[in-house]
């Protein structure tokens, strides 16, 4: 039995929904699992075992939201993911290191390992350098240094997987990786999980409508842009009948309920925090619209949302902001205003929820194309693909599940072939664990 290590720094598992499916499907396949994470809500234990997953967990010392911070953040975490990496190695063993960055700091544990004669598989979340100067808005040194350690990481992996077709451009480009070891494996809802439920009315507060949005408060999710349109339909177009719940955490989560009661609005927005799994689909399955207000920027607009394709998987019409990846995964499921124009996205909001018919068409649209194209069954042949490709097999073999032609690539077509949704040959790097 081949065995793995699951290196994840940002979320703890199996809260992390593409780890833990990752996990699953290596499991299924014969694979031995182990994952090392930090704690988190509902994942305190320092070391359990959840379906023959060995999960190894540390304590981060703070929740980062400054650049100093961050560096004391990953340096607490890349040194007990080593201790707890040399736990595993003597106690399970491993063969291969899949580490999921960010940070690209956790090359230096699975370099490390390389030198044993361990295989690393580079799973790339995030767009490292995108997402620095998204949350501070600037290029320096740091910025520099993202760079370098992300290509670092490109270098030192022997198979690194994208999470679309924009971050495989990367890790060609940038990365400077060949085509044949850069596989796209998409996040795909798992609708066993994402079950559609009735409607729980309590949560509209006695008003006729719902919007619902679902995860991470930071700087680049753009919840303010969300809260200014909220402010433009309650006082500009006199809207008093929609309520909006909100349902995440993160750092800026206290500044968008202050953000909130600043703008005059707060009654009319619910905030929970992070939540279990039942709270969440209770508050999506209510909602007659989903959106996604992602700020537009270099990183956003290359990378995939989990949260809209969670919005289609249960069947929700979407308002987002017109960026690339965001395009391309919703497509008729969704409406969209012009970049970081909160009024173009309240009146958008507002068109959905006065038209129903097209609410149910469009959702109806996005539910197809999850069960269809995007769920992660479809995916999970290429996970498999891409390990066959560690151990020397082949990487040209055609994946089941309907891959289509922006998949040629990996199978010895054109890398240059246009693939479906407008995408074309533009680095499109958009698909996030948010």
């Amino acid at each position: 039995m081949r065995r793995v290590l699951i290196l994840v720094e940002n979320l703890p598992s199996p809260f992390d929904r593409r780890v833990w499916q990752e996990a699953c499907t290596l499991r299924e396949a014969g694979y031995g699992v182990s994952i090392v994470c930090p704690t988190g809500p509902g994942c305190e234990l320092k070391f359990e075992v959840i379906d023959g997953i060995y999960i190894y967990r540390y304590r981060l010392p703070l929740e980062a939201s400054g650049a100093a911070a961050y560096a004391l953040e990953y340096a607490s975490a890349i040194a007990q993911a080593f201790v707890l990496s040399w736990r595993v190695l003597l106690t399970r063993g491993f063969d291969v290191v899949h580490a999921c960055n960010p940070p690209d700091l956790l090359v230096l544990v699975a370099g490390f390992f390389k030198l044993f004669g361990k295989k690393f598989l580079f799973d790339h979340h995030d767009l490292a350098p995108e997402l620095y100067e998204a949350k501070f808005g600037r290029r320096d040194f740091l910025y520099r240094l993202m760079l370098r350690l992300e290509r670092l990481t490109f270098r030192a992996a022997d198979v690194s997987i994208a999470t679309n077709e924009s971050y495989r451009q990367v890790a060609i480009a940038r990365g400077r990786m060949s085509p044949e070891r850069v596989f796209v494996v998409r996040s795909g809802p798992d609708l066993a999980r994402l079950k559609r439920l009735a409607p729980d009315e309590r949560l509209k507060c006695g008003r006729r409508y719902l919007v619902g949005y679902v995860g991470v408060m930071g700087r680049q999710e753009g919840v303010d842009y969300l809260l200014r349109a909220v402010h433009h339909i309650v006082f500009s177009l006199h809207r008093r009948d929609i309520q909006f719940g909100l349902v995440g955490g993160g750092t800026s989560l206290e500044p968008m309920k202050s953000l909130a009661a600043e703008l005059g609005v707060a009654e009319f927005v619910t905030f929970t925090g992070r939540v279990p799994d039942r709270e969440l689909l209770a508050m999506l399955n209510t909602a007659d619209v989903c959106v996604n207000p992602d700020v537009a920027n270099e990183m956003n607009d290359k990378s995939t949302m989990n949260k809209v394709m969670e919005y289609m998987a249960l069947g929700k019409p979407i308002v987002q902001f017109d960026l690339t990846e965001g395009r391309f995964s919703a497509q008729r499921a969704s409406l969209y205003a012009r970049k970081n124009d909160a009024v173009d996205f309240a009146a958008k909001i507002v068109e959905l929820l006065d038209d129903p018919a097209r609410r149910s068409a469009m959702g109806a649209f996005g539910r197809r194309r999850v069960e269809e194209q995007l769920e992660w069954r479809h995916e999970a042949p290429r996970l498999l693909a891409a390990y066959d490709a560690l151990w020397g097999g082949s990487t040209h073999r055609r994946v089941p599940g309907g891959a289509g032609a922006a998949y040629d690539a990996l199978w010895g077509g054109s890398a240059h072939r246009r693939v479906p949704g407008g995408a074309g040959t533009r680095l499109r790097n958009r698909e996030s664990s948010t």
